[in-house]
């Protein structure tokens, strides 16, 4: 077993321009903020990334807000009850953002389709609906057994995979603290697994959620998903959130995330 422990900064040059990251978590929960703030300070800054998620949320704000993502791939991106993620919204606005029309079912077909390392995953999902003219690479198939059309969703391909944990040890191993999201599925399909955990142990206490064959390295980085919540450790700083908001709304938003974290 390979001890996998390093520090935050030794993977960041991991991430590289044109790449495809996803990252972990969902919406404003467990997501890898300290991760990507310190991608941010890092220059020069990774370039033309597509970002992939299950659910977009505040780190991916920060990461579209910092310049280096080209096109988005989620079916949903904002920032749950406290309203519309600012960054995205411009970038998208200004036409600076390419937004890849994505729902649950076409994410799940496409990871489930690489897991498999197989071209695409049939489904009956997007039968009937307009969602074929805005992705004309989906195409229909016709099903060999029934005769029915089916959708053939193809195969998503990650590079790069950033997933924040509650616990992991030194080889990889880790909880997500009842929450797995698709977390799980990705550790699978991406090239370069990286975890950051609120707490590295020599055992794992808990159920081992993620496994640690494909991960390629762990960081220790307590609070590492503030202020989204790290569910049981810390709930989500409301109040950091709504200034973070009120950073991007005043043109304060490299000075945000510039900010030296204690």
């Amino acid at each position: 077993m390979q001890d996998k422990l390093v520090d935050l900064t030794a993977v960041l040059p991991l991430i590289h321009n044109n790449q495809t990251i996803a990252l972990g978590g969902l919406t404003i929960y467990r997501r890898p903020v300290a991760f990507v703030r310190a991608l941010l300070q890092r220059q020069p800054r990774p370039q033309n990334l597509t970002l992939l998620g299950f659910t977009a949320g505040l780190a991916s704000d920060m990461l579209v807000g910092g310049g280096c993502v080209a096109q988005t791939r989620t079916c949903y991106f904002g920032l749950e009850s406290f309203g519309l993620a600012p960054m995205f919204t411009k970038a998208v606005e200004d036409g600076r953002l390419t937004v890849i029309e994505e729902s649950e079912a076409s994410i799940a077909c496409g990871l489930r389709a690489a897991v498999g390392q197989l071209g695409f995953m049939p489904s009956h999902a997007w039968q009937g609906t307009d969602l074929f003219n805005v992705r004309p690479d989906v195409k229909t198939i016709i099903d060999p057994y029934s005769g029915e059309t089916l959708t053939a969703f193809p195969a998503i391909h990650v590079d790069v995979a950033v997933i924040h944990v509650l616990q992991a040890d030194h080889f990889g191993n880790a909880t997500l603290g009842a929450n797995p999201t698709i977390d799980e599925m990705l550790t699978h399909v991406a090239q370069t697994v990286i975890l950051t955990a609120e707490e590295v142990v020599d055992e794992l206490t808990g159920p081992v959620e993620v496994m640690g064959l494909p991960v390629t390295a762990v960081c220790h980085v307590p609070n590492g998903a503030w202020p989204t919540s790290c569910y049981p450790a810390y709930p989500l700083d409301g109040e950091e959130i709504l200034r973070y908001i009120d950073a991007c709304h005043n043109g304060k938003f490299e000075e945000y995330v510039n900010y030296p974290i204690t």
